[in-house]
């Protein structure tokens, strides 16, 4: 069998506040959207940019952390590995699915996150997940994210 590698990188900018809430098991989840820009220019010398827009999860103390210090702007880099999420939707009954991002470790960029916290302009944070990510959602949304 040959061997696999699953591991994401990206910088970007929450696109709203994250969405935190405790799984019946008691750990925290916490979801959001990320805003990543890419700036380039075209043969004709034209500057542009794209936004690619991901979702991210994250769970444990990383999730209370991530709701309590970010916002809707907040800069934030994401360590974590891809999921497909797949679903069937309950109006028409078609098969659905997503690729987003299970957060595995994070860096705040830019200013201070919001609520003031004190050490310099990024904090790290690393582990600090008491049990494994869930591998499938908790269910009763019709969309997982």
């Amino acid at each position: 069998m040959a061997s696999s590698y699953n591991r994401v990188i990206l910088a970007g900018n929450m696109t709203r506040d994250p969405e935190a809430k405790a799984l019946p098991s008691g750990q925290a989840l916490t979801k959001f959207s990320l805003a990543v820009n890419r700036a380039y220019t075209t043969k004709e010398g034209e500057k542009r940019e794209e936004v690619t827009y991901v979702d991210i999860e994250s769970y444990g103390k990383q999730a209370e952390v991530i709701a309590k210090y970010c916002g809707k702007g907040s800069g934030i880099l994401v360590e974590g590995r891809l999921k497909l999420d797949q679903w069937e939707d309950k109006k028409s009954g078609e098969k659905r699915s997503r690729l987003g991002v299970v957060l595995e470790n994070f860096t705040f960029l830019g200013s201070k996150p919001q609520g003031g916290e004190e050490g310099g302009s990024s904090s790290r944070s690393r582990g600090g997940n008491d049990s494994p990510a869930p591998s499938a959602p908790d269910g009763g949304d019709d969309v997982p994210f």
